[in-house]
């Protein structure tokens, strides 16, 4: 299942730093505007100790985590929607991805530039935010030419739908706001999804701040007063901090230095996490001598969805599927306990997978 987070923001704001930080990479990071020009591309893991506790009892071969591209778009700024500073190449980068974290300078540094001169987060989301809905703006008004006559002439009730959910979002755009908060039903997504609206992506906000300021700052408080209305994740991150925490080779090094400043634990598994969360996505794991592996599916999937994304013929040909609580296999630590204690249970069609299940499908070809 191929998924894709979007790493945007003004240029200088942190954006490259944490994509190094998240995938290990090594993308440029400098002290001036376009650094990056083409989008960086990482894959990384989700955090999941689950996958540990069942590699501890399966003892198996290799361990597959499940994993999240992560692209880092180039600084977008002022004008971008009408082509300024590379602007459409950079926005088609981000109507490609799956959701957005748009990283927020919430920090002061005289040695680190800004675009505008002076920080203000919430000026800065917004600078951002315009942008995007602009070009949101052209492709819905691209839409409304094509589908006009269609739908007040003729009597296609199809076209007539997606005429009126086009001219509400215009409306809504026209208005300086973003899609996603318009609040469109499943079937109103799906009429205007060949757009792939920017504004109608999921959205983090990161506030990228000095290790003091860890817990919060004002800059931090302001951003989340702005975002208050929209429905978005708001995570605190100090970028640098987090490159030094991945430069220590040693966990328990790593361990020392997180103590030391107060967290339980990096903030980019938080970040990692949530995003995941945020694409409404979870986890279900199959487990074997060979292999332990996480297999990631939309929440809501039933049995024969789950199997698809091993392999489309497990979906086609789906018998029933063998099913076995997570909580029961680290209980009772093995299959074969489980089966004997009654708590591996046989699902049809209609299971709707929950997170965590460990799953062994039958399927017939």
């Amino acid at each position: 299942m191929g998924l894709k987070c979007g790493i945007v923001g003004l240029p200088n704001v942190g954006k490259s730093t944490l994509f190094n930080c998240l995938t290990n990479a090594k993308a440029q990071a400098a002290n001036f505007p376009f650094c990056t020009i083409e989008p960086n591309v990482g894959m990384i893991t989700v955090p999941d100790e689950r996958l540990q506790q069942l590699e501890t009892i399966v003892k198996p071969e290799r361990v597959v985590p499940t994993t999240v591209e992560i692209v880092d778009i180039a600084g977008l700024v002022k004008g971008a929607s009408k082509g300024e500073g590379l602007g459409n190449k950079f926005l088609a980068n981000i109507r490609e991805t799956d959701a957005i974290i748009h990283v927020l300078r919430c920090f002061d540094n005289e040695n680190i530039t800004h675009v505008d001169g002076s920080i203000d987060p919430v000026r800065d989301k917004e600078t951002i935010d315009m942008e995007l809905q602009l070009k949101d703006l052209e492709s819905v008004e691209g839409r409304i030419q094509k589908v006009k006559k269609q739908a007040q002439t003729g009597g296609d009730k199809e076209a007539k739908y997606t005429y009126d959910v086009l001219e509400r979002v215009h409306t809504h755009l026209l208005g300086g706001n973003s899609v996603r908060s318009l609040g469109l039903d499943e079937n109103e997504q799906k009429a205007i999804y060949d757009l792939h609206l920017i504004t109608l992506k999921p959205v983090m906000y990161v506030c990228n701040v000095d290790e003091k300021d860890i817990a919060g700052n004002n800059y931090v408080e302001a951003v989340q007063q702005a975002v208050a209305a929209e429905d978005a994740e708001v995570l605190t991150l100090a970028t640098a901090i987090e490159a030094e925490i991945g430069e220590l080779e040693d966990s328990e090094e790593r361990q020392m230095f997180l103590q030391d400043i107060g967290l339980s634990e990096p903030g980019l598994n938080k970040l990692i996490r949530k995003a995941y969360a945020m694409l409404n996505l979870e986890t279900y794991f199959t487990a074997g001598v060979k292999e332990v592996r996480a297999w990631t599916y939309h929440k809501g999937f039933k049995a024969p969805q789950a199997a698809g994304v091993i392999h489309t013929d497990f979906e086609k040909g789906f018998i029933r599927a063998e099913v076995i609580k997570l909580t029961d296999f680290i209980k009772l630590g093995s299959e074969q306990a489980v089966k004997e204690a009654g708590k591996m249970s046989v699902e049809g069609k209609e299971y709707v997978v929950q997170d965590g299940d460990i799953m062994h499908f039958r399927f017939n070809v």
